[in-house]
Parts: structure tokens; sequence; C-alpha cells
């Protein structure tokens, strides 16, 4: 009788043994085919994240090109600036009419990532066509926003085709930003962090990351492969970092982190004094254009139109002044503000290479180091993107601006230049 008790309780263990293992087996199984699921959906968002890079970079380089076009045919023929008032009044009516809310610009661009918010098909056209229109009236205006706009449609525009999910559809719609900026100013680090940034001031969602900086450096390749132009601007000698440097730099700090308070302010302050001054929307527009033309005509101040690239060389050989970046902190308060299309960053870049050349030569010291960070303080503190202004200035200047300290086996030496990163790297594995 003992035995036969013995065994059956033996029976019953194995019984329970052979059920966990049957249980595992299915928990295993499951486990095996939810990891195939995600990553088959990962390499079709990636596929899409190829598609939506490679269509950006194609926008972005026939988007500078007709950028180039435009700005050297006004810069021949003054007399294009008295289009102001017809690219104006033109804007308003077809945003207003046919736009289907796409007058928001990147806020709507960040709604769509953030509560999937449909974008209109017609926003990337139409911020095309009116931002090249602004640029060859002599508006004072930049490139990101419409690059932004047609990032963000045309990555839209692919989820909806696709049915993305709402966690697949917000990082395709980052992808395309990240996309729209590493294509058009040729900074593809910088682009990475700018989709995830821009969508999410204050944290980033580092699920998107590895699409994101996919998508910039696709989207800057394939604009740089079809021939977008890019601009180059080398600091040249590096200051030794010291107690003197690091004043220097704090002090053109606090100057940089003003002048991006009045540009962010001085836009705002513009849209509403016409919004509360003009009730109708087609008088608003072309009272505005018509400051904006007197403004350029009255003072002469045609150089300050468009892009105005020549501040930023300006600034790095130490010919500006502080009226020149307030000159063209005006002008695109005024464009931009009286509803033109473009974005905010070039200006930026030229108000402060020219802030930083000129503070430089006050100093005493070579412009180009302090022109250089003039053209990422005042772009991080105006658009409160820190992450992605530390890659910005690796991506126009390098690392070598970066604080150094000796490479040594046990401590490497972040922030220096890469292949210093890279030898630190071979010392550390051997």
């Amino acid at each position: 009788m003992g035995g036969t008790k013995e065994s059956g309780r033996g029976g019953d263990a194995l019984r329970a043994i052979g059920g966990m293992l049957v249980q595992r087996e299915h928990v295993f199984a499951e486990d095996t085919l939810r990891g195939a699921r995600n990553m088959r959906e990962s390499l079709r968002l990636f596929a899409l994240v190829f598609i939506v890079s490679a269509a950006m970079g194609v926008a972005a380089w026939a988007f500078l090109s007709a950028l180039d076009a435009v700005t050297g045919f006004r810069e021949a023929h003054l007399v294009t600036f008295a289009l102001l008032p017809v690219v104006s009044v033109f804007t308003a009516w077809l945003y207003r009419n046919h736009g289907k809310g796409a007058a928001r610009g990147n806020n709507l661009v960040i709604d769509c990532a953030v509560s999937g918010r449909d974008i209109p098909p017609v926003m990337a056209p139409f911020t095309f066509v009116c931002s090249v229109a602004t640029h060859l009236a002599g508006g004072s205006a930049g490139r990101e926003g419409t690059a932004v706009q047609i990032g963000g449609t045309i990555a839209d525009i692919v989820s909806r085709r696709f049915k993305l999910g709402e966690y697949d559809h917000q990082d395709l719609i980052m992808a395309g930003i990240s996309a729209a900026f590493g294509g058009v100013f040729g900074t593809p680090l910088a682009g990475a962090f700018f989709g995830m940034e821009m969508c999410f001031v204050g944290k980033l969602q580092y699920s998107a990351g590895a699409y994101c900086l996919v998508a910039s450096f696709v989207g800057d390749a394939v604009a740089t492969a079809l021939g977008a132009g890019r601009e180059a601007h080398l600091i040249g000698t590096v200051p030794a970092m010291g107690p003197v440097t690091i004043a220097q730099a704090v002090i053109a700090a606090v100057v940089f982190g003003i002048a991006a308070r009045l540009f962010s302010g001085g836009i705002r302050a513009v849209k509403r004094f016409w919004a509360a001054h003009v009730t109708n929307y087609l008088a608003a527009a072309l009272a505005g254009s018509l400051v904006v033309l007197g403004v350029y005509v009255v003072f002469g101040l045609y150089d300050y139109g468009g892009l105005s690239s020549w501040l930023v060389d300006a600034g790095f050989r130490g010919e500006t002044t502080p009226v020149d970046a307030a000159l063209k902190l005006i002008m695109t308060a005024l464009t931009l503000g009286a509803g033109f299309q473009g974005g905010e960053v070039t200006p930026i870049f030229g108000i402060g290479a020219s802030l930083g050349g000129w503070i430089a030569t006050v100093m005493g010291e070579p412009p180009a180091f302090l022109a250089a960070l003039g053209m990422i303080g005042v772009f991080g503190a105006a658009l409160n993107v820190p992450i992605t202004t530390i890659m910005l200035g690796v991506d126009l200047f390098g690392g070598a601006a970066a604080p150094r300290r000796p490479i040594t086996s046990s401590s490497p030496s972040w922030g220096t230049s890469w292949p210093d990163i890279a030898a630190c790297i071979r010392r550390n594995a051997s």
C-alpha cells in the first residue's frame, strides 16, 4: 500500500512538471511569435522611413534649387520686391480658402505627431510654392518651416496609406521631420534629434531615435547626391579653455539669449498687432506686406531680404555690428508676422553669427569662434532644442571646439573630434 501511495505521488509530481513544461513551452512560443511580429513591424516601419526620407531628400533638393534660382533673380532685379503685396495677399487667400487648416504650419505637424490629427495633403505644395514666392519677393524668411511641413505631409500620407498604428504613426512623423531638417541643412545628426525635440519639448522619444537617425541621414544623402548646395563655415582657431574664455562665452550666451527672446517675441507681437487691428484677413495681409515693402524702400534694406546668408560670412570675418543683427531680426519679424511662408532658422543663423562676430571684435578675439557660438546659441535659445543644438555644432563645425581631455585607456574624451574618439575606442578595446 505504501508503495502504491508513493507511486501515486510520484505520478502527480511528473504530471505537474509536465504541465509546467507545456505551459512554459506555450509562453515561449507566444513570446517568439510576438518577437517575430515586432521584428516584422519594425522592418516594415524602417522601409517606410526609407521611402519618406528619400522623397523628402528629393523635395529638399528641389526646394533649395528653387530658392537659389529666385534669390539670384531677385538680387539681379530689385524690382521683384514690388511683388510683396501680391505674394502676401495670394498666400492669405490660398490658405484661407483652400488650405483646410494648413495655415497652422508647424503646429499642425506637431499635432499630427502627438494626437494623430490629419495633415491636409495640400500643405506640402502650398508651403513650397508660397515660400519660394516669398523669397522671390524679398521676404525675410528661412527654410526649415517649409521643409518640416513638407516632411510631415509626406510622412502623414504614407502613414495613412499603410494604416499605421498610433505609435508607428508618431515615429514616422518624427522621422519625416528629421529627414526634412537633415536634408535642407545638411546636418544629419542635428536633424535626427530635431524631429524628436520639436514634437516633445523637454523630453526625447527614444523609441523613435533609430528611425529619426536613419531618416535624417537618408534625407541628407539623397539631397546631397542630387546636388543640393551645402554651406561651410570654418572656425579656424579654437581658443584654449580657461577662465577668460569661459567668461567670454557666458557673456556672449547672455546676449544670444536676449536676441532669441526678442526674435520670438517680435514675431508674436507683429502677429497679434495685425490680428487685433485689422479684422479682414486680406486687408491685414496687404497692410503687413506694405509695411515690409515700405521699410525696405525707405531705409534701403534690400540686403536683409530673403535668406541674407551673407550675414553669416560677414560675422565669421568680424565685419558685422549689432545693427546688422537688429535689422535682420526686425525684417524677419515683420515678414513672418505678416503671414508670409518660410522658416526661422536661417535668419537666426545670420543674427547669431553677426552678434558673435561683433562681440569677438569688441573683446579682441578672433571672430569666427564666437560667430559659430552665436549661430547655435541663438538657434537653441529660440527653438528650445538643446540636444539638437549640440549636434548642430558638431555637424557644422566638428568636435574640435568642444572641451578636451587627454585620451587615456581609462578616461575617454567625449566631445573631441571623431578621430580622437575612434582612437580612444581602439585603446580601450586593446
